[in-house]
């Protein structure tokens, strides 16, 4: 049997249906989605399955709603496939899916986690509204290049997710002017993302200081594997530093690339990417394009690995 790295989505990764199969197909996934509406006490369930996407898509739905489905996966998965998780296995999660790494790796409850996410899209939401950003990532330019372009505009780095790719925060202003100038640098092209606000940038501090008052009602426990924390692209060391990084990461930069290759150097080469959407899959056939990603977000992908035809990259 393989060490793996598992993986969890962010925001963007969201589609109106995400999460229907697995509900209709399997008690383990139901009872976590039955677990999120009773939380949350609104049918999130019936969001995901029917949308409408624009409603889908506002922070304090999208991230408590990832969180569930990839969740909802994982229960499955680990039902039907029996699926053990090995010593030296690793976790990880881009941004709001580290709270999925954190309740797949049992440091944190799924009802604590969709709680706090729920909290911490809406922060993020009314901080966005108090203070408008944007983020632009942009493609192709070298990320030294894309520091001095932060520096000349105020923009801040937000995420880092593979060799030709970062993202960007800033006021509007900011964000025009680092795009008109990255394109000038060399950059292939950048794109605005469909997001609220600036995000992991110093437009989220009040955001992130609201959250910290969240976290600290919550119990968190030594995860059972690694996880990798977002912030430092190391696992986290203590629960004193979960608490501490998971505050952090609202305004910090996505060390998402230093994260993979960390799992790689410790010779990770089997990945399962757990929840919607493809884009870490995508995001590492940048950083290594040896490494063997397999898509767990639907009933078909589970009975596909237990039959031994791994949907991989």
């Amino acid at each position: 049997m393989d060490r793996y790295g598992y993986l969890f989505a962010g925001q963007g990764a969201q589609y109106a249906g995400m999460g229907k199969d697995l509900y209709e197909s399997f008690r383990e996934s139901k009872a976590v989605f039955d677990k999120a509406d009773d939380v949350l006490k609104f049918p999130l369930s019936k969001l995901c399955f029917e949308g409408p996407i624009e409603e889908l898509t506002r922070t304090g739905n999208c991230q408590p709603a990832i969180l569930t489905v990839s969740i909802a996966a994982w229960e499955a998965f680990k039902h039907v496939t029996k699926h053990q998780i090995l010593p030296g296995s690793f976790a990880a999660g881009l941004s709001l899916g580290e709270y999925s790494a954190l309740v797949f790796a049992q440091a944190v409850t799924f009802e604590d986690a969709v709680r706090l996410l729920r909290s911490r899209g809406e922060f993020m939401e009314e901080e966005a509204v108090k203070k408008p950003g944007k983020m632009l990532s942009i493609i192709g330019l070298d990320l030294e290049k894309i520091k001095e372009v932060c520096k000349t505009t105020g923009a801040e780095i937000a995420n880092i997710n593979c060799p030709g790719q970062v993202v960007i925060s800033g006021g509007m202003a900011e964000i025009k002017e680092a795009e008109r100038l990255a394109c000038e640098m060399g950059a292939k092209r950048s794109v605005l993302l469909e997001v609220s606000g600036a995000f992991h940038s110093s437009f989220m501090k009040n955001a992130s200081v609201r959250l910290s008052e969240e976290i600290s009602k919550i119990n968190f426990s030594e995860p059972k594997i690694p996880v990798i924390s977002n912030v430092t692209a190391r696992p986290f060391s203590s629960v004193g530093e979960i608490r501490e990084n998971l505050v952090k990461q609202v305004y910090s930069s996505v060390l998402w690339e230093s994260s993979l290759q960390f799992m790689l150097s410790n010779n990770i080469r089997r990945f399962f990417e757990l929840g919607p959407g493809r884009v870490l899959r995508g995001l590492m056939r940048y950083i290594n394009n040896e490494a063997q990603v397999i898509n767990i977000a639907k009933k078909q992908d589970i009975f596909n690995f237990k039959m031994g035809g791994d949907d991989a990259a």
